[in-house]
């Protein structure tokens, strides 16, 4: 009897056997989708290969073998048990993870040629004065008018609908009164395909060469740490590599890059080097478009894969150099099931193919540098920026003394003005001397909305979600109080509803509250605010870099999106307008990346002839992620960092595993928790597991998210196989009790205990 073994997409650790009856081609090739029986219903599956028949089982047959050539090779089907067995996921979800989605169900692609209404702004309304007189009896219009705006003047009609929270009635009283216009476009499936490509710089320096000869010296599998700081050409090292790579070894490459933010520029700078041989895949994309250009890393037709976490699985053969660019950003973690994390298993899948592997960063995670110590990996530094730039002057604002000297020096006259407790005079002054000369500016605050939470000046009651643990934040422009973990919305109240007092007070700030302050202190300013909110959006992210490349925009307004990757010589100002904002989280981490943010958005000023500056807003001048910050020294940061993750111990000295319990109910939470702790503590004693310690139980930092309350406890060892086989084993036999809805999961190397 002829017999595959079968991965499903279910939630089972294990594989399913299945007979391939006569008449079926033989030998079906491992990596091949077959369409299988499963639970009464067709399923697709991946095969695995050919196995022996279990005894006395009636084996059903498969149905179909729908790939002529397989759709995941070996290299890839290797890495996807690596990320089974490290992650402790069920192989089946991770194979299926490693798909388009037109690839995972049996219905047909989405066609070519497909329509979507568009709406685009038509009639300009640049001052605050003009919008209250066209505005004045028509509030959801003014949202979405600015809305519209804030994403480039174009956005997909549905996705603003939604975004806006209206009818479809106020797009046509707006499109009656001229103010914008709506149309159908075709959906383009290669949407990168009209943009011009960014030459690269002719000559490499000196030290940008030594990397390049090095990393194309390495033995297959070999694995690189660029460490070049913020401005000195690691793309041109990765063009480079890339060159040799291909033209001259005829092989392929991965580039990963962190944000779809940063893909379009990245596009540009390869397509500039090697045109149509490169592809495009990340989430921002249609099926269609995903579709499309998998298939044509499939077949030859391009081959390099540049996009973000999902490119690493690009279809390609013979793979000679996987890029991650930017390694240290916590988006190459998956938050769902496989919970891989990218920049491990490119390290896998790059050994599997007998690929180089480069990472490269300014600010290289502390995994990372401490591979490089311990020798696992060859640590390359690009000391210098390119071209003779000087990485630019950062100062420092103490908020507390800086808002103190704001409020002595007010006349006792004069109105207050609620910009200067948000935007010191220091900072005022630089954005309007660049305004002065025509230059641009970048203000970083990474939290979006215009309050941080409303709270009763009477009572002292905080708006909160019913469905999270968390408070709501209030958004002007739809004026609304959101959750941003669950997405619930409401009105905003008139009154308390704790003690129904109307002194209802907006505290904490939000990029729209920014956005609010510098529109009215500097009226004639293009603005353009860049976040969740504005970029939901079809390519927003793209048209508003695109605009600001083009010199449209004065000052580019965002959170952590605009902090990194990004090269504009005309921004000589960046301003950090709250650099605490994730420092005091309860979170190993928060220093590491409150350090590197600062220092990544540092390093968007001075990238041209006409150098730059960096204000940094702080009430914490004294911690070390902000003091190392302002001098650029990452070595320093890394040498007090490290000193503080050794006791008590966290990574990269020890390899650690949340478990998460969750439910509808939280009593029986706690207690599932506390009884899945006491279960693996019988088990490490029973098995004598030494060097494996427990943290916990108790309730995550957030303790409830969408309606499930959540308990979790740590997992500590030195040694990752030992953690691999227990990670593997509570994911698959720790008991959990059916009712409640209840459900464990082990989040392996995690990036946030949150």
């Amino acid at each position: 009897m002829r017999c595959i073994a079968v991965a499903l997409p279910v939630p089972l650790f294990r594989t399913f056997t299945y007979r391939v009856p006569e008449g079926v081609a033989w030998p079906i090739a491992a990596g091949s989708r077959v369409l299988v029986p499963f639970r009464n219903r067709p399923e697709l599956g991946i095969c695995l290969g050919e196995t022996e028949p279990p005894e006395g089982v009636a084996l059903k047959p498969i149905r179909a073998v729908v790939d002529a050539v397989p759709s995941l090779p070996e290299p890839l089907l290797h890495t996807a048990r690596w990320i089974s067995d490290w992650y402790a996921a069920p192989l089946g979800l991770t194979l299926r993870s490693m798909l388009p989605t037109a690839l995972t169900h049996a219905s047909a692609p989405a066609p070519a040629g497909k329509l979507q209404r568009v709406v685009r702004l038509v009639q300009e309304l640049p001052s605050l004065l003009q919008r209250e007189q066209a505005f004045a009896r028509a509030k959801q219009q003014r949202a979405v008018y600015e809305l519209l705006e804030a994403q480039g003047g174009l956005a997909p009609l549905e996705a603003l609908r939604t975004q806006a929270g209206c009818s479809a009635g106020v797009f046509s009283a707006m499109a009656k009164r001229g103010l914008i216009e709506i149309r159908d476009e075709s959906l383009e499936r290669d949407p990168f395909a009209d943009r011009a490509g960014v030459a690269p710089p002719p000559n490499p320096s000196p030290a940008q060469r030594a990397a390049i000869d090095a990393i194309l010296a390495g033995d297959p599998g070999q694995v690189f740490l660029l460490h070049g700081i913020t401005g000195s050409g690691k793309t041109l090292v990765y063009i480079e590599v890339l060159r040799e790579v291909l033209r001259t070894q005829g092989r392929t490459a991965i580039v990963l890059v962190p944000e779809i933010a940063l893909t379009s520029q990245t596009v540009d700078r390869f397509r500039g080097a090697f045109g149509d041989d490169v592809a495009v895949l990340h989430s921002g994309l249609s099926d269609g478009e995903r579709l499309d250009a998998w298939q044509s890393l499939r077949r030859g037709e391009r081959r390099i894969a540049v996009g973000a976490r999902s490119a690493l699985f690009a279809p390609l053969e013979q793979v000679g150099v996987v890029i991650v660019d930017e390694e240290h950003e916590s988006s190459y973690k998956q938050s769902e099931t496989p919970r891989y994390h990218a920049r491990e298993a490119a390290i896998v899948r790059a050994r599997a193919e007998g690929a180089l592997v480069v990472l490269g960063s300014a600010t290289p995670s502390l995994e990372s540098w401490e591979r490089a110590d311990r020798g696992q990996s060859v640590r390359l530094t690009l000391p210098d920026r390119a071209a003779g730039a000087q990485l630019p002057p950062v100062a420092v604002v103490d908020m507390r003394v800086a808002v103190r000297e704001a409020l002595a020096t007010r006349s006792p006259q004069a109105p207050y003005d609620p910009a200067l407790s948000v935007l010191s005079p220091t900072l005022l002054a630089a954005i309007e001397s660049r305004l002065t000369r025509g230059e641009q500016s970048l203000l970083l605050l990474n939290r979006r909305g215009f309050a941080a939470f409303v709270q009763c000046h009477a009572c002292g009651d905080v708006q909160v979600c019913p469905h999270c643990s968390i408070s709501l934040t209030y958004h002007r422009v739809p004026e609304a109080l959101v959750c941003h973990y669950c997405q619930y919305q409401t009105d905003m109240p008139v009154t308390c509803p704790r003690c129904a007092s109307d002194k209802l007070q907006r505290r904490g700030l939000g990029t729209q509250q920014v956005e609010t302050l510098v529109a009215e202190r500097f009226p004639e300013a293009r603005i353009a605010r860049m976040d969740v909110d504005t970029t939901s959006g079809k390519w927003a992210h793209t048209q508003i870099l695109d605009r600001v490349g083009r010199g449209e925009v004065d000052i580019l307004l965002g959170t952590q999106m605009i902090a990194k990757g990004l090269d504009f010589p005309n921004v000589t100002l960046v301003g950090v307008v709250d650099a605490d904002t994730g420092l005091n989280l309860p979170d190993f981490r928060a220093s590491e990346r409150t350090f590197q943010l600062l220092s990544q958005v540092a390093g968007r000023a001075g990238r041209g002839p006409k150098g730059g500056d960096v204000i940094v807003q702080t009430r914490m001048p004294q911690a070390h992620a902000v003091r190392h910050a302002l001098t650029h020294d990452y070595v320093g940061f890394v040498r007090e960092e490290l000193g503080a993750r050794r006791t008590p111990a966290y990574p990269p000295f020890v390899h650690i595993a949340n478990v998460v319990v969750s439910g509808v109910h939280q009593a029986a939470v706690a207690e599932a928790a506390a009884a899945a702790a006491q279960w693996v503590t019988t088990l490490m004693q029973r098995q004598g597991l030494r060097d494996l310690v427990l943290v916990g139980p108790a309730p995550c930092p957030i303790d409830r998210i969408k309606d499930r309350w959540r308990w979790h406890f740590l997992l500590k060892s030195s040694q990752p196989r030992l953690m691999t086989r227990v990670a593997h084993y509570i994911a698959a036999r720790c008991p959990v009790p059916k009712d409640s809805d209840l459900r464990l999961v082990v989040d392996r190397d995690p990036v946030s205990l949150l």
